[in-house]
């Protein structure tokens, strides 16, 4: 690229400077600068399109166009050349505009009479704001340094866009992050919660897009990287003798930092006109577009360390770290595109809701929000890049939706659903210390599900009979190193104090698919629901499950416990942890210690060839819990992370119930304790159905007990049974209509 290039992209943003500096309202400011575009580009047409929503692009200025089409031509994504480049996000460049396929000519902008058209998007951060076109009469391919120079100006404009320039009086345009807007995500966590927004990583805000002195930018950008690069190698350096599968991470962090590439094209973006942060922000755009097109998890992981990197470098230029100086409002609600289960319990129950990015309904995140009660929606596309700190926010964790700056008869609407949920609580806090009994007679016994300290106080407010399943891995994913026996065994004890004397079910070590330990080697596995997981990782590592089993035993100190292995597939898994705790137990026994008064060994059947093992597992083990999360998935061949699939299968399928029967029938037939564990036996009208089924023992989350509860001690099993039969009988899918016909019977 020629100096003389440079020198005039850099006269062009000085003169793009000016303009923003210039005190006149958002539509003038843009008026002028499509002027000062087409001037230097030496082109008859500037325009500018910004969406004005998801779908619809509009005209919103233009040098050359009718003044008259400004505000009034719009078209939707993909429509013409424009939405095509808005569309894809990549640049359009020909020299006959009219030969290209999905060229539309709309008359009213007068644009019949020129040929050469070049369109390239305006974006910040991955985030399509808008498209930038210049045209001109003459037949002529723009030049590969004209397109740099446009892309250059489109980052500026982008970051105008953002930071509201284009606001003002008589500008016709939305100011950004004052609009109210709706998303849809997946529930993560039920309940609802309203109250305005915390960024656990704020976003940088650049003010100065603009290069004044391109020599100072390089000193400075320069400077930050020499920073970056020490702050690496101090992290490599702090893990050099320790785990190292951590130290290979960092050493590719490392290699991305010290990139000659990575900093070459910042340095050239400076020189044609940016700031070092906006040089900065251009190649963390680039990098978010491409992570869009690459579906190689190993190439996106890259490209994730590339954008953590170049944020990273963005803090250290601009200063704005992870303390911004704003003050947390008094009813946060988290938003962040991701956030760790060690950084969400810091915050512990001071959030009213979590809303993410990313995430999963099995994830770290999900797991501490349910254990702490807190509504949580994931798969919230763009939420961080729409949101700002102390934005009005309402989060429906029943129906995954969130509202952002919503209008008064949304936020209204909303009060009164969380005022019903307030009255439906005392109700439920009325019946809590009462059995769980039908109207027929039968008596089911609910428990709760725990993985935190945290989780305790409610095993007491919710009437919770006991802990049906405790999830001991929390507390190795909480640490960046595997926790020792003794942390453990004091945990383990802790939690048998709390429970005074209820039941407690712990759940060994139950990591894999989605719950991966940073301090253990990862396995690149096509399928981790499938895979090396739960009771399998166990096994192939003894001495972690007997280190648990100690602890475990440790923690008892001569009181009754409960412990169940999850995901075992077969009779041969169960024989070999059961012979594990025998190992456990025994070496204890040598050491001196109190064993427990008793010692109850259990499985989760979670998968379906567990149901059909021989007659002597289910004599041989002394309970099982069905895992309902994982058997539902694995019985339809669903993913339940997958939505296109998940929402297809019902818990009322009547294959899935038939199968659930002849669970419960083979249970009865050995006299096995059978409970069911999961979503649905929270769920209220699933947990009715389960009851009807013959399940007597329910686990779900505390805050679903009182409505289970009160909807048993309305209800007769025994005619329920008859109206599941009824359906099942007649060929039906899925007895819900049925179902819900006969509850509303009973209203």
């Amino acid at each position: 690229m020629t100096n003389h290039f440079q020198t005039d992209s850099r006269k062009l943003l000085a003169r793009l400077r000016t303009a923003m500096a210039e005190d006149a309202a958002g539509q003038a400011r843009l008026d002028k600068i499509t002027h000062l575009i087409a001037d230097s580009m030496q082109t008859e047409v500037c325009s500018v399109y910004l969406f004005r929503d998801t779908d619809t692009l509009e005209l919103c200025a233009t040098e050359g166009l009718k003044a008259e089409a400004v505000h009034q031509t719009r078209m939707r994504l993909g429509e013409g050349l424009v939405g095509r480049v808005g569309r894809t996000g990549r640049v359009i460049n020909t020299p006959d505009a009219p030969s290209e396929p999905g060229f539309r000519y709309m008359p009213e902008t007068g644009e019949e009479i020129y040929s050469s058209f070049a369109g390239v998007p305006i974006r910040r951060l991955g985030e399509k704001l808008g498209v930038l076109v210049v045209q001109s009469r003459v037949a002529r391919r723009f030049s590969e340094d004209e397109i740099t120079a446009l892309e250059v100006v489109a980052m500026v404009l982008a970051e105008m866009t953002e930071l509201g320039i284009f606001v003002g009086d008589g500008a016709a345009l939305t100011a950004p992050h004052t609009q109210p807007r709706l998303f849809r995500g997946t529930t993560g966590q039920e309940g609802a919660a309203q109250g305005h927004v915390w960024l656990h990583e704020p976003r940088v805000v650049i003010t100065n897009p603009i290069a004044e002195d391109p020599h100072r930018e390089h000193e400075r950008l320069n400077t930050a990287v020499e920073e970056l690069r020490d702050a690496v190698d101090r992290l490599v350096l702090h893990v050099a003798d320790g785990d190292k599968e951590q130290l290979e991470v960092l050493e590719a962090y490392r290699m991305f930092a010290n990139s000659k590439g990575w900093l070459r094209r910042m340095e050239e973006d400076i020189a044609r006109g940016l700031s070092a942060e906006a040089a900065a922000e251009k190649e963390q755009s680039t990098a978010r577009v491409r992570m869009e097109s690459i579906t190689d998890p190993y190439l996106r992981g890259r490209l994730y360390d590339l954008d953590d990197l170049t944020n990273r470098l963005l803090r250290i230029l601009s200063g704005q770290g992870q303390e911004t100086g704003a003050d947390m409002p008094s009813d946060p609600i988290l938003v962040a595109r991701n956030i760790g289960p060690a950084e969400l319990l810091e915050y512990g129950r001071s959030l009213r809701g979590i809303v993410l990015e990313e995430g999963s309904v099995g994830s770290h995140a999900a797991i501490v929000a349910r254990a702490l009660a807190i509504p949580l929606v994931i798969h919230v596309n763009r939420i961080t890049t729409e949101a700002l700190n102390g934005d009005h926010i309402l989060v429906d964790g029943d129906h995954g939706i969130v509202h952002l700056r919503a209008e008064d008869t949304v936020v209204n609407a909303f009060g009164d659903k969380i005022a019903m949920q307030a009255k439906a609580q005392e109700r439920y806090a009325s019946i809590r210390d009462l059995d769980a009994v039908s109207m027929c007679g039968e008596r089911v016994h609910l428990m709760m599900n725990a993985g935190l300290m945290a989780d305790l106080p409610s095993l007491a407010g919710s009437g919770a009979e006991g802990v049906g399943l405790f999830r001991t891995e929390l507390q190795f994913l909480v640490r960046n190193q595997m926790p020792r026996r003794s942390e453990l065994s004091a945990l383990y004890a802790h939690v048998l104090d709390s429970a005074c004397g209820k039941k407690v079910v712990f759940r060994t070590l139950d990591i894999g698919s989605d719950k991966v330990l940073s301090y253990m080697k990862p396995n690149d596995e096509p399928n981790p629901a499938l895979g090396w997981r739960a009771i399998r990782v166990g096994l192939d590592k003894p001495g972690v499950m007997r280190m648990q089993l100690q602890a475990l035993i440790r923690a008892a100190n001569g009181r009754a416990l409960s412990v169940m292995f999850p995901f075992v597939a077969q009779y041969e898994e169960y024989r070999a942890a059961r012979a594990e705790m025998d190992k456990a137990m025994e070496r204890e026994r040598i050491l001196g210690h109190v064993l427990p008064e008793s010692v109850e060994l259990g499985a989760m059947l979670e998968t379906p060839s567990l149901a059909f093992a021989p007659r002597k597992f289910f004599e041989e083990v002394q309970f099982l819990s069905i895992g309902g999360n994982d058997l539902k998935q694995f019985f339809f061949a669903a993913d339940r992370e997958n939505e296109r699939v998940r929402r297809r299968y019902d818990t009322l399928n009547v294959s899935f119930l038939t199968f659930l029967q002849n669970i419960v029938d083979r249970c009865n037939d050995t006299a096995t304790p059978l409970s069911f564990c999961g979503e649905d036996a929270g769920r209220p009208v699933e947990a009715l159905c389960l009851a009807a089924m013959g399940l007597r023992t329910l686990s779900m989350r505390p805050a679903s007990i009182g409505p289970v509860k009160t909807l048993l001690m309305r209800t007769d099993l025994g005619a329920l049974r008859q109206v599941i039969e009824a359906a099942r009988e007649r060929g039906e899918q899925s007895v819900r209509a049925d179902v819900m016909e006969f509850l509303r019977g009973q209203d």
